[in-house]
């Protein structure tokens, strides 16, 4: 089952960017032969730490967007473990996030609409209403400067 994941490693400062892009080259080469894809790589550069890890305090950060299976994933971050060059790496499963987004979206719009006909409105939003808290006018009142 194809699932979407986001991988992020952090790779040592004393890589070159040619070390960075053979690394990327083998996770490319796994998703492949395990039957994935990567949808999207960015290079993030090199970023200080939010903490030292071991005596590093600045790394080259990498996501990469891929499409595969579990096995796949699993793979590739045993591989990036036993990699001297990667100091950490994430992998979080980005579908899951995803539908909760979606079924809460669907949820909050179904309550709404209900509301509405219980009040005796259309079910959705007519042209011109807006969102709650929309004002036409930019000037907020309650900091006049004028009266200073």
């Amino acid at each position: 089952m194809n699932r979407k994941y986001e991988l992020v490693y952090v790779v040592s400062p004393d890589a070159t960017d040619d070390q960075v892009t053979d690394l990327h080259t083998q996770v490319e080469a796994i998703v492949q032969r395990m039957g994935g894809q990567i949808e999207k790589t960015e290079n993030w550069g090199r970023r200080r730490l939010a903490y030292e890890i071991g005596r590093h305090k600045e790394g080259t950060y990498v996501l990469e967007l891929i499409n595969g299976s579990g096995e796949l994933m699993k793979e590739i971050d045993r591989r990036l473990k036993v990699s001297d060059l990667v100091i950490r790496q994430l992998v979080v499963r980005v579908d899951e996030v995803q539908e909760v987004v979606e079924r809460t979206r669907s949820k909050r719009s179904e309550s709404s609409r209900r509301r509405r006909i219980a009040r005796g409105l259309p079910p959705d939003r007519q042209p011109g209403e807006g969102q709650r808290g929309d004002s036409d006018d930019d000037r907020d009142d309650r900091f006049d400067l004028s009266d200073l």
